[in-house]
């Protein structure tokens, strides 16, 4: 039976999620609902205690909502990372793997090194097909083995697969409405992922392109958080809303959406801070972060 503190705690997570992600309402309730049965343990514990597959365009706040899930969860420090686009090659079993008994591989180190948590697998469409089946073990049976013969159990972990699958025929739907642009790219999903694997997912879910509105949302928030870790350094800065909308058109791509921006506001008020200290006898001064006019104030503390 869950602790009363659980249950309360978990009420909590999708307005958590809510305050961190923008303009992904619809996906919210869902990814709370996975981490929910998962730790609540209504979840079969014979495999892993949640599943996602998040897809849609790239920078929409895929990887960041399945992350501060994870830390709300479990506190930071309980998430690894696995970067698919670098196991393309036939070498790509062996490098998650191991490749003989005295290895255990990227997978089996990383599970070593967290007894529970999740693990994330990020643009997963461009793994090795072999690795398909590694996955699909994963999902349907809750445990892999690798290369040392060590055999790990992942019932203690959340699994998250972000795919960019979709994305570019999403971006192109502008004028769409979001169902039609969801049905493109969950029909995409379906031509070019086993239907075994999309099989064994707790929850798939389609993120949609974020307005000009979202992106100042998403911005205002980085600025925010900066600015909060730069003022424990002893750095106050003040950040105008010319300024704000130039870190929005430097930090957003349109095809990349806000993949970038963390990025980019963090060189900026940092370099804006280093400007700063550079200046000669300047204990307090405006540093440009552009030349046409958006401007940053620093104030020493």
């Amino acid at each position: 039976m869950a602790e009363p503190a659980t249950i309360a705690r978990l009420r909590g997570l999708e307005a958590h999620l809510r305050t961190r992600i923008v303009e992904q309402d619809h996906v919210l309730s869902r990814v709370a609902g996975v981490f929910s049965r998962g730790e609540l343990g209504v979840a079969d514990p014979a495999r892993p205690r949640g599943s996602l597959l998040l897809a849609g365009p790239t920078g929409t706040g895929k990887s960041e909502t399945f992350i501060t899930a994870v830390d709300y969860a479990f506190g930071p420090g309980h998430l690894v990372t696995f970067d698919m686009s670098e196991y393309q090659d036939r070498t790509a079993v062996l490098k998650f793997l191991g490749e003989d008994r005295n290895d255990p591989g990227l997978l089996g180190r990383a599970l070593l090194a967290h007894p529970h948590g999740a693990l994330f697998f990020d643009e997963m469409e461009k793994a090795h097909a072999p690795l398909l089946s590694v996955f699909l073990q994963m999902l349907w049976d809750g445990r892999i083995t690798v290369a040392t013969g060590q055999t790990f159990s992942l019932s203690s972990y959340y699994l998250g697969f972000g795919t960019n699958l979709g994305g570019a025929e999403a971006m192109r739907m502008e004028r769409s409405k979001f169902s039609s642009v969801e049905q493109t790219v969950l029909g995409r999903l379906r031509s070019s992922l086993a239907p075994e694997f999309l099989g064994r997912i707790d929850e798939i879910m389609v993120f949609q392109r974020l307005s000009p509105d979202a992106q100042r949302r998403i911005c205002a928030l980085m600025v925010q958080r900066e600015t909060e870790r730069l003022k424990s350094l002893g750095y106050d800065l003040a950040v105008s809303r010319e300024a704000l909308e130039f870190l929005v058109q430097e930090g957003f791509h349109p095809q990349h959406g806000a993949r970038r921006l963390r990025k980019t506001v963090e060189r900026q008020l940092q370099d804006a801070v280093v400007q700063s200290l550079c200046a000669a006898g300047n204990a307090c001064g405006w540093v440009g972060v552009d030349t046409q006019g958006p401007r940053l104030v620093i104030h020493r503390s």
